[in-house]
């Protein structure tokens, strides 16, 4: 039987249950996995706590992995038993051993990406597609503020704006972090802790603000990411690792300079299949060019995912780290 991390009721790591489960046979449309590799990621730390609702208790956690398809059900002509894919997507469910998808949630993975990089890549990687290449497309010669950005987005994000041909400057809690940045691609870290990154942003643009911060903090950070945009500019609001963003009167993005505000999803982005399979053919190729490196710089095998959240909740983690089956 294969086992899985469940969750019964609402609370910190220590709700992470290591149990057996019962994968059934896929049904048509549908195939079943055998994984090899989970990623791991802040969304799955909301979910534990009921920050974003899951449909019922009890339910196993996870968005994102990598493995074999098992078995194929009626109607699926685009995978085969023996393809290696990943996922990251709907219905929770990743932190299992095993387990059943919709074959057009599903995309392969190249021969030259091994499992726990396509596990650690997937989640992260199409988020920063999506916020650089769709949400705010970034072209040659801007400059943009990139919040965490020693964080697994983030320092995908870093590597691929520049890539793009954009001046980065980047929020970090740590000297350490801020050379890990620095390493790849950042040109301007800022230090929250000891450093005021609006006057530091202003500084650097020498006044004129950014045309685009992202922002996946939340409630530390918003209003003064506000403060770092130029008139016109967009305040993409991607997370909330410090907690939810007080309720905003619109008038205050008149008043800073008729800005834009977005809160965008991956999971809108990638809901219809087409635009799933674009979005990580992308991805692919910029990780297959060396234009991106994926960073995994964490490993814990599933059973031990109490220890992996609380390493993530404590900031004790950089780039991306992996689940290991």
């Amino acid at each position: 039987m294969p086992n899985a991390i469940r969750i019964h009721e609402l609370g910190g790591p220590e709700v992470l249950s290591w149990e057996e489960i019962t994968v059934g046979e896929p049904g048509p449309g549908e195939v079943r996995l055998r994984q090899t590799a989970v990623g791991l990621n802040f969304i799955d730390v909301y979910f534990r706590t009921g920050l974003y609702k899951a449909p019922a208790l009890p339910f196993i956690p996870g968005l994102e992995g990598a493995g074999v398809v098992e078995a194929v059900g009626a109607g699926v002509d685009t995978l085969a038993v023996g393809d290696r894919v990943a996922y990251a997507t709907q219905p929770l469910g990743a932190y299992a051993e095993a387990r059943v998808m919709a074959a057009d949630r599903l995309v392969k993975v190249p021969d030259s990406v091994d499992d726990n990089t396509a596990a650690a890549m997937m989640l992260q990687g199409m988020t920063a597609q999506y916020l650089l290449r769709q949400t705010y497309p970034v072209q040659a010669g801007q400059t943009i503020l990139f919040h965490a950005v020693a964080g697994g987005v983030g320092l995908i994000a870093c590597q691929w704006a520049k890539h793009l041909g954009a001046t980065v400057i980047g929020t970090v809690g740590s000297e350490a972090k801020a050379e890990l940045a620095r390493a790849h691609g950042c040109d301007h870290t800022i230090n929250y802790k000891s450093e005021d990154f609006v006057a530091r942003v202003r500084e650097i643009t020498e006044g004129r603000g950014v045309p685009v911060v992202y922002d996946s903090v939340g409630k530390d950070t918003f209003m003064k990411s506000l403060e770092c945009l130029s008139p016109r500019g967009m305040l993409v609001s991607f997370g909330q690792s410090s907690g939810a963003v007080a309720p905003l009167d619109p008038g205050i993005l008149s008043a800073r300079g008729s800005l834009y505000l977005t809160r965008p999803t991956l999971f809108t982005y990638t809901a219809k299949p087409e635009d799933l399979q674009a979005t990580a053919r992308e991805l692919f190729e910029v990780v297959g060019a060396g234009h991106v490196k994926i960073e995994v710089n964490q490993h814990f095998p599933l059973r031990d995912a109490a220890e992996a959240h609380r390493a993530l909740e404590a900031r004790r983690t950089t780039g991306s780290s992996v689940l290991t089956v």
